[in-house]
Parts: structure tokens; sequence; C-alpha cells
């Protein structure tokens, strides 16, 4: 397609336009779904009639004031875990590289914890401590894992190790705390979008607004990279400052969507390597793991909303039961093909 005169131009493959399409429908709809049904049911014509600030006050108050932000959150802190699992698959060059995985979900944790238990710090303050824990953690893992470049797989086993000291040092943690904050620490390590409110939405977004373009904009670097490092160096790419740039950035928006949900484990994990199946692209799909995140993790809060109804589930009890399931494939699927 050609745009100005043919001053802009940019391909547009059909099948990941449907795909990506796609997507966005099936979000959109959950999402409405979403707003509609509960212990309070309200039918679609309804809920858009709340949303234009009109109705019934109960369903003004269901769908504006409980189920909307909660909703809204679902879909962005998708989105950034699918766009930072991407970027660290891309790095790594690993289906496995994923915040999860090599830490700095970890890190991020265990740095909100660090905040709940020993400073006893307000909802900001752990917010922080979770941004400044995955940044910190991506730094660490970075710095051992550099050896004349960053190597996929030493990157992904520093990265367990380091995530497995993150998760002592955690656990360390709540065995010493009081009783009351080792519950609330235990059931934000859970993962819940219950009680999400605008606040966590306002968050979330400033995060994204931020980050989420400086990821983006790296994302053709990072097409170049996973060709290998010196292929993309003889193109003229930065490697080491794009690694790191890029690392820092998805590492902090990783921190931003944990602080408002807890550590939702999987969706980094799957989001990136689904969407690259159904839209069968080579490269990294920032923009459909991105897409592919807000879909899974609409469809696991609603599934944790409604499947033992009226008690609702921590969404991530319902990721780990559907991502542990992807991560056996994966290992098979590298086992099989003699990579693992």
């Amino acid at each position: 397609m050609r745009l100005a005169g043919g001053r802009v131009s940019f391909a547009v493959r059909p099948r990941v336009a449907a795909v990506y399409g796609g997507l966005l429908a099936a979000t959109v709809v959950v999402f409405a779904v979403s707003l509609s049904v509960g212990e309070y049911a309200i039918p679609l014509p309804r809920v858009l009639w709340a949303l234009a600030g009109e109705g019934e006050r109960l369903d003004l108050f269901f769908v504006r004031d409980v189920r909307l932000p909660r909703a809204w959150v679902a879909v962005l802190v998708g989105a950034a875990l699918g766009i930072a699992g991407a970027v660290f698959q891309s790095i790594s060059r690993n289906p496995l590289g994923s915040p999860d995985i090599i830490g700095f979900t970890g890190g991020a944790s265990t740095g909100a914890v660090a905040v709940i238990l020993v400073f006893g710090g307000s909802v900001l303050q752990v917010s922080l401590g979770a941004v400044v824990g995955g940044v910190g953690t991506a730094v660490v893992v970075y710095l051992l894992a550099f050896k004349q470049g960053v190597q996929g797989y030493r990157l992904v086993l520093v990265g367990i190790g380091i995530n497995a000291l993150l998760l002592a040092v955690r656990d360390y943690l709540m065995t010493r705390a009081e009783l009351t904050e080792a519950m609330t620490a235990h059931i934000w390590m859970i993962g819940s979008l219950n009680g999400s409110g605008w606040g966590e939405v306002v968050a979330v977004s400033i995060a994204a607004a931020v980050l989420v373009p400086v990821v983006l904009a790296l994302g053709p670097r990072l097409r170049l990279m996973e060709m290998g490092e010196q292929s993309a160096r003889g193109l003229g790419v930065p490697v080491q400052g794009t690694q790191v740039t890029v690392m820092l950035a998805a590492s902090a928006l990783t921190g931003a969507a944990i602080a408002v949900s807890g550590p939702i484990s999987f969706i980094a994990l799957a989001a990136p390597q689904l969407v690259r199946r159904l839209a069968r692209t080579n490269g990294t799909a920032l923009l459909g793991a991105g897409l592919m995140g807000a879909l899974l993790l609409a469809v696991a809060d609603l599934i944790a909303q409604q499947a033992l109804a009226p008690t609702q589930l921590p969404v991530g009890v319902v990721t780990a039961v559907i991502g542990g399931s992807y991560l056996i494939w994966v290992l098979y699927r590298e086992w099989r093909t003699g990579h693992a």
C-alpha cells in the first residue's frame, strides 16, 4: 500500500491482516460479554445504554463502575504481557524465552512483595517496586548472560537460575512476615483482577502509552537481529544498544502490568507463539502478540468469573491451567525437533 503520493509505502499480508482483524473482533465480543454476564445479568442493548450514560441506576453501577474497568485491565495487561513476551522470545530466539520463565516476572513480583512485607507500602509504592524489580532483574540477567553478545539459550538458562533465586528470596520474606501481611502478599502473588478499578486502568494505560511505542519502533531491528547478530550488524543495526533498550522497555512494561494484576503466568509465553502459528509469520509479531495476549487474558478472566459463579477465581489460576498445558506441548515439540 502507498500513501501520501507514494512517499509512504508498506506491505500488507492478507493472512496477517485477517488474523489480526479476527483477534480484535474476538476481543471485542469477549469484552462485550464480560460487561453483560454475571450475578446481575444485563442484556447487551442495556449495556450499550449504560455505556452512553443512560438507563437504570443498577445498570450504570455494574457496567461503568464494576465491570468496565475490570474488562479494560484484562485487555491492557494481556496486551502488555503479550508484547513483552514477544520481545524476550525474539531476543533469545527461543519459544521459552518469556518473562515467566527467565525471571523478569519473578523479579517484578519479588520487588512488589518486598515492598508489601518489608515497607508496608501503598499501592503506588508496590507498583514502583514491581517495575524496579523487573528492570533490575533484566539488567542482572543481561550482564550475566553477556559474552560477546547474548545467545538465546544462555539467556534462558541464566534467567531460570535468577528466577529460582528470586523465588527463594520471596518465599523467605513470606516466612518472616506477619500473618495478615503474608496473606495480602499471597493473594497478590496468585494474580487476580478482582476489585480492579479505574485507578488500575489509568496506571497500566500510562505505562503502555510510554513503553509500547518504544518497543514497536524497535520492532524492525528485532526482526533483523533474528537473522543473527553478525547479519544484523552488517545491515547497520546497533545490536547491543537495541538489546539493552528493548529489554529495559519490555521489563518495565512487564512490571507495570504485574503491578496492577499480580504475576499472571503464561500469557507472555503463549501469546507470541500462538499468533505466529495463526498468521504463519517467521519474524517478531509484536502487534499480533499484543492482540493475542489481550484476547487470552480477557477469555481467562471471563472463565474465572463464571466457572464457579458466584465464587470468583483468581485469573492466575485459570491462566496457569491453560498455560501449563501449553508449556508441556512446547517442551514436547522442542524435544521432538531436537532443540531440547
